[in-house]
């Protein structure tokens, strides 16, 4: 199978094999974003046994039974072990443990643990049980515990006190940099203008799944529209069910407050205000699931103009399939799915360009770490690296100030405009110049400014000399 990237995850897997005794291990992430392959390659790479569990989905009618028995079945089917339902959980596990060899490398990957564990409140205290009484005699063991829900694995494995001292591994996996998706345009990439990768990168992000699905031999505006806008198509349909897997708790309440980020970061109060409902806790609770889901982003943590702590933290959605499902493709669902839904250019769409701009705008913030080394801040301890916004205040005058990423270090802070226009101009300089001017510097930082661009530069931009770093994205992209 194609498998691009992930480089960093499969070396601290690996690692594992150093040890002599078992390794449990956790890995979280949003839907589609490659974990359960992730950890099948794993056990390729290192020429491991492999078993895999998976639990069934939750809905009526299931009980605790079900998954029993679904996990006896698979079980079953990979070792030649027993059929009969476990009894139990603790059953289950055993019987698992009679199937692992001694000596032998072992990868157990338990995947959709919170549907394992949906119908039993106990399942957690089952497994640590299990683990601590059973599996850890293993000396050549990885369990690794995997799921969409991420806050399920935080509540009941990572911040579980149970466990402490137990898992050798936390594996957050998240959306693939930008020179690893280039590569799921095979050997069309040298031939494709990144402008038309960037496009495509702008409504999937680096998410696999979608990016499995890409046409290299098409233009970008037909795979977006095959992808999205045709019936049952991939981006079309996978929202509802991606959301419901990842978000558990009030699920109808927190997509209401995710869909007020659609136009721009709100706080809690602005998210509050949008729905017309007080400020509770509820929406605080919502916003740190959207964020362990890993649909939402927050702001700075502390306030680059004065060093302190901020006094209220804004979120974005950082995700670009949910922003740009949220903004173009439900509106439009119902005349997609009757097939009544047809244009013939995407910038028939209304404020096209501004939500592409804002979507590309997104994807650089999201793979910030490939832009430092071009920066000159590869090897800089970065204090922050986020967007910032500051609202205005008409009673003092003061203008409000937008900054599309601003990176903070001990000892400077570098505003970093990023721009997708077919054509910038000279202009651009006047705007970044105004903005620097509106920032109110701490007394011993440095400014430093840089520009991340798509389009056509005019060449007095970089003639002017006042950027310290001019980046075309292309760079981002590896081409």
């Amino acid at each position: 199978m194609d498998f691009y990237g992930r480089e960093e995850e499969l070396a601290q897997l690996s690692a594992l094999w150093n040890k002599r005794t078992a390794s449990l291990v956790t890995c979280r992430g949003r839907r589609r974003i490659g974990k359960s392959t992730l950890v099948e390659r794993f056990a390729a790479v290192t020429e491991s046994r492999f078993l895999k569990i998976e639990g069934r989905r939750p809905r009526p009618g299931l009980a605790n039974e079900d998954e029993l028995a679904a996990f006896a079945e698979q079980l079953a089917d990979q070792t030649g072990a027993e059929r009969t339902p476990p009894a139990s959980w603790s059953d289950a596990f055993r019987r698992l443990s009679r199937e692992i060899r001694d000596g032998e490398r072992t990868v157990v990957l338990l995947d959709e643990i919170s549907w394992l564990g949906h119908y039993d409140d106990a399942f957690a205290d089952s497994f640590k049980i299990a683990w601590d009484n059973v599996f850890r005699k293993h000396d050549r063991l990885v369990i690794v515990l995997c799921g969409s829900v991420s806050g399920w694995i935080r509540e009941n494995i990572v911040d579980n006190g149970a466990y402490m001292g137990r898992r050798s591994l936390d594996v957050v996996v998240r959306e693939l940099p930008l020179r690893d998706c280039v590569r799921f345009w095979g050997n069309a990439a040298g031939r494709t203008s990144p402008t038309e990768i960037f496009d495509v990168l702008s409504v999937t992000g680096g998410v696999p799944r979608y990016l499995e699905e890409i046409d290299p031999s098409v233009p970008a505006a037909e795979n977006i529209r095959r992808l999205a806008f045709v019936r049952n198509s991939v981006l079309r349909a996978d929202f509802d069910e991606m959301f419901r897997d990842v978000v558990t708790r009030r699920p109808a309440f927190t997509g209401s407050v995710l869909r007020t980020m659609v136009d721009g970061p709100k706080g809690a109060e602005e998210v509050a205000d949008a729905l017309g409902v007080p400020r509770s806790g509820n929406i605080t609770a919502a916003l740190a699931q959207l964020e362990e889901a890993g649909l939402v982003a927050r702001e700075a943590a502390r306030n680059p103009e004065t060093g302190k702590p901020a006094k209220s933290r804004r979120y974005r959605i950082c995700d670009n399939y949910s922003r740009f499902y949220l903004k173009f493709v439900e509106p439009a669902k119902d005349a997609i799915d009757e097939g009544a839904f047809a244009f013939s250019s995407l910038e028939q769409f209304p404020a096209w360009e501004a939500v592409m701009g804002l979507q590309f705008e997104n994807l650089v913030v999201n793979n910030c770490p490939a832009l430092l080394p071009a920066l000159g801040m590869g090897r800089v301890l970065l204090l922050s690296a986020a967007p910032y916004r500051r609202a205005a205040a008409p009673k003092s005058g003061r203008p409000g100030l937008q900054i599309d990423l601003l990176l903070q270090t001990r000892r400077s802070v570098c505003i970093v405009e990023i721009k997708r226009r077919r054509r910038i101009g000279p202009e651009i300089v006047d705007e970044v110049r105004e903005k620097c001017g509106r920032f109110s510097r701490p007394a011993g930082i440095s400014l430093k400014t840089a520009l991340v661009y798509d389009g056509e530069l005019a060449p007095s931009v970089e003639a002017d000399g006042y950027f310290d770093a001019v980046l075309p994205a292309r760079r981002l992209l590896g081409l």
